[in-house]
């Protein structure tokens, strides 16, 4: 059955009225990891569970706003955007976006897998809990679920990652086959992605995996991660997903999973901008990627002393330097940080490099798409704005302020992406995802815990 027809808004009946439960939070230290768990955590400590959360040390103080007990990282390395080409300065040489999707694999995922379990293994011992939940990266997961015997809740805050027959591997970006040319094609993909891409990937994992006496057989470590949970909540809905003759069981869409915000109004220094030019640009490349020459600058070059205001948001990667070149430029805003809850409802187009939490507001909000994005696998999520014509992929990182320009115009003459949003957005709209997945949880039997 495919995706599209088997998951549609789902209400659990039944619901059993089980004992409050104790749940520790995880995630991999990066905010596109962290930001979707937030408003989710929020929701079950108000609703009386016992919450608390693990991360890494840059993570605490967010946590600690949230009013969640936490623990940080121990045993466990932290590696963030600000340290890991100091941890890992070999990263700086690979240019292939494959190579460099696998190098991160294997020492941002894998290597730390082990570490996150005796940190958790520790945890455990002073606060006995029910449920883990954590972001579909992190890779603890199988080990809290095989040696622990604790349940699992992965929470999907990327594209849907189970091997498919029908699709190609999903670290490539590209989209459904229409042909049996290029269905064949995927196949052998496959393949090469198992035993030539993945292969040392993949060796790493069966390694940390087989010292704690874990078999997983000979699966990819996308497959592992959600054959090992007992829940896979994917954020998103079906109409963002490729179809799929096949998809486990225990996999469910729940919405889109979104930061918590705590209703305080941000102030917008520009408001008589804002209602000066007909149209309005936002422009972010989000919190990982440093480099503002990829997106940020050719989107100003671009429409520099235009009609359009283009408003970049920086997340603190050289805003002076950038306020300092465009300040002759009225129609340019240059800000560390905006919420895009705040900004995006009075934008026409957003140009970003396709960060799936940065994607699932944009949707939200209504707002068409420009996407330029392939490492750290935003490839896949790009791939999805175009083929569902929610926007247009630029299909590169650095992309030339003509090849910007053309693609926003032609975003804002063409209706056509405005409205396949629209349609989305209303699928959105259909769920309530922090019900949602607390009404799964409540259903999960007890377990013996050690």
């Amino acid at each position: 059955m495919s995706v599209t027809t088997r998951h549609t808004f789902e209400t659990i009946n039944g619901i059993s009225k089980n004992k409050k439960k104790k749940i520790l939070f995880a995630n991999i230290p990066a905010d596109g990891h962290f930001n979707p768990l937030t408003a989710l955590a929020v929701h079950l400590k108000q609703a009386g569970h016992d919450v608390r959360w693990y991360t890494g040390p840059s993570y605490a103080a967010k946590v600690e706003k949230l009013g969640i007990p936490y623990y940080v990282f121990s045993k466990a390395k932290e590696v963030t955007v600000d340290n890991i080409d100091e941890v890992f300065p070999q990263r700086k040489q690979i240019k292939n976006p494959v190579k460099k999707v696998v190098f991160d694999i294997c020492t941002y995922f894998i290597e730390r897998g082990a570490e996150f379990f005796e940190d958790i293994k520790d945890i455990n011992r002073s606060f006995n809990f029910d449920i883990l939940i954590a972001d579909n990266a992190f890779t603890g997961i199988t080990f809290v679920k095989e040696k622990l015997k604790k349940h699992t809740v992965t929470i999907g805050i990327l594209p849907l990652n189970e091997t498919s027959k029908e699709l190609a591997p999903p670290i490539m970006g590209l989209t459904p086959a229409k042909t049996f040319l290029g269905r064949s094609f995927h196949a052998f993909l496959r393949y090469m992605a198992d035993n030539v891409l993945l292969k040392k990937p993949i060796a790493m994992m069966h390694h940390y995996h087989n010292q704690y006496g874990i078999v997983t057989g000979d699966k990819n470590i996308f497959d592992v991660q959600i054959e090992r949970s007992t829940l896979y909540l994917q954020s998103g809905t079906p109409s963002f997903e490729y179809k799929r003759s096949h998809i486990s069981s225990h996999i469910h869409f729940i919405g889109p999973l979104l930061p918590y915000q705590s209703g305080k109004p941000y102030r917008i220094n520009f408001h008589d901008k804002l209602h000066k030019y007909p149209q309005v640009i936002l422009v972010s490349q989000g919190t990982f990627e440093r480099d503002v020459t990829k997106l940020i600058v050719p989107t100003l070059e671009a429409f520099k002393n235009s009609n359009c205001l283009v408003v970049a948001c920086t997340a603190g990667s050289d805003t002076e330097t950038l306020r300092q070149r465009y300040a002759s430029y009225d129609n340019i805003v240059v800000e560390d940080f905006i919420p895009f809850n705040d900004i995006m409802p009075h934008a026409d187009v957003f140009v970003s490099n396709g960060g799936f939490g940065s994607v699932m507001l944009s949707i939200n909000n209504l707002l068409p798409m420009v996407v330029g994005g392939i490492h750290e696998g935003k490839n896949e999520i790009c791939a999805r704005v175009g083929y569902f014509k929610l926007g247009i992929n630029l299909r590169t990182e650095r992309p030339c302020p003509a090849k910007i320009k053309k693609a926003v115009e032609q975003v804002l003459r063409d209706k056509t992406y405005t409205q396949n949003i629209e349609k989305l957005s209303a699928e959105f709209s259909q769920y309530q995802p922090e019900k949602l997945v607390e009404q799964y949880i409540d259903k999960l039997p007890a377990l013996r815990t050690v």
